[in-house]
């Protein structure tokens, strides 16, 4: 495909394609928050109620089954991830899938942190899964849905054998209110209100299903846990934790924020309105790159493709004949391009990532900003390409 140098005459109305903290939903403002009840006791009746209507409007969107229990807990996603791994690990042996480097953070936990000396890590490289057949499932399974850094996720839950001995433990962060969850095959979901929703970050949400409850009040782990991961007491579980008893200090301006991206999941049609919109927007990034002589998706598998975190890698034949500095240089020098003319911002490829884009298309993106950002990103590249590998003279 020969790309056109000129300035695209369309741009997109927000720019804002940031893998986290996400962009708000469209029409949003200040004057959302103007209900928050600020100054007051988040133990009080009212404030209260907000929190628990957060979790009640979270599990209906999400159709987390009714004996699941889903609390809201410190430190967003990693703080819920982190209660799940401190809490429930160490019961059975541990496999932990690292595709990407949230789930190597994970992976990282269990075998150094945790010192879990049963704990096997199964790794892919960026771009691809792991070897899902390898999975014992007689042991508890930590993995990441989908894989933020690398815009590779798991497509569905058919792998997972539901009679599994084993926990396992998903974290959802940037696939939760975008893609399908199997609720029936995982034991614990995690995610945070700062990425599909749009909402403000520090809370994160944890979802626990019957077996991780008979495993919290059946198993002590051999390691003293802080307050702030403490889901039992007394030997029972703590069940003010899931009714909107927060073991921490909520922000009540970010609750607010996030009742306000869940009434608004629920105006537009739910969970599949939501998955509908990151789903248009993938599919307009992967005609793009179909006809691209330049970009592909970092994801080898097109099943695999991220809905919400796209990850494109950069395929110039002058581009992969740098070294790996340059290659972080140039990348980093395409995202600038975008940034200074305000058309995207925060769209370079995570720091450990390979360099590249990472282009966040979840809900609360407008597939036609997606669209419209698209001839820009052929824009810049020319002139990153007139940089790096200038045509010689006719």
């Amino acid at each position: 495909m020969t790309i056109a140098a000129t300035r695209p005459d369309l741009r997109p109305s927000n720019p804002q394609f940031s893998s986290g903290p996400c962009t708000k939903r469209p029409g949003w403002s200040v004057a959302a928050l103007e209900g928050a009840l600020l100054g007051r006791s988040h133990r009080a009746k009212d404030p209260k109620a907000r929190l628990a209507d957060v979790i009640e409007r979270s599990r209906r969107i999400l159709g987390i089954p009714a004996d699941w229990r889903l609390g809201i807990v410190p430190a967003s996603d990693t703080g819920a991830v982190e209660m799940a791994l401190w809490s429930l690990l160490g019961a059975r042996p541990v496999d932990v899938l690292a595709h990407e480097s949230f789930s190597e953070t994970w992976a990282t936990d269990v075998v150094k942190q945790l010192k879990l000396p049963d704990a096997r890590v199964l790794k892919a490289p960026y771009g691809q899964l792991p070897d899902l057949a390898q999975v014992d499932f007689s042991h508890d399974v930590v993995l990441a849905w989908n894989g933020t850094t690398s815009g590779v996720r798991f497509t569905d839950g058919d792998w997972i054998p539901a009679d599994h001995a084993g926990l396992v433990i998903v974290d959802a962060t940037s696939a939760a209110f975008a893609q399908a969850l199997p609720w029936d095959k995982v034991d614990v979901v995690t995610w945070s209100w700062q990425k599909v929703l749009g909402g403000e970050a520090a809370h994160g949400m944890l979802a626990i299903s019957p077996r991780t409850v008979e495993r919290l009040l059946t198993y002590k782990p051999a390691w003293p846990l802080p307050k702030i991961f403490r889901l039992t007491s007394g030997g029972k579980l703590a069940e003010g934790i899931f009714k909107g008893e927060t073991i921490n200090t909520p922000s009540m301006l970010a609750v607010e924020d996030a009742i306000d991206g869940l009434r608004w999941a629920e105006a537009i049609g739910g969970l599949p309105a939501l998955r509908a919109r990151a789903d248009a927007s993938l599919a307009a990034i992967a005609a793009w790159v179909e006809q691209s002589d330049w970009a592909a998706f970092l994801a080898e598998v097109p099943a695999t493709r991220s809905n919400t975190s796209v990850c494109l890698k950069i395929v110039a034949p002058w581009f992969t004949a740098l070294d790996a500095a340059g290659q972080a240089e140039a990348a980093k020098k395409l995202a600038s391009l975008l940034e200074k003319e305000k058309v995207a911002y925060d769209i370079g490829a995570y720091r450990d990532a390979p360099p590249g884009l990472r282009i966040w298309t979840g809900a609360t993106v407008e597939p036609d900003d997606v669209r419209a950002l698209l001839p820009w990103l052929d824009w810049a590249f020319v002139r990153l390409a007139a940089e790096y590998a200038p045509q010689p003279a006719e």
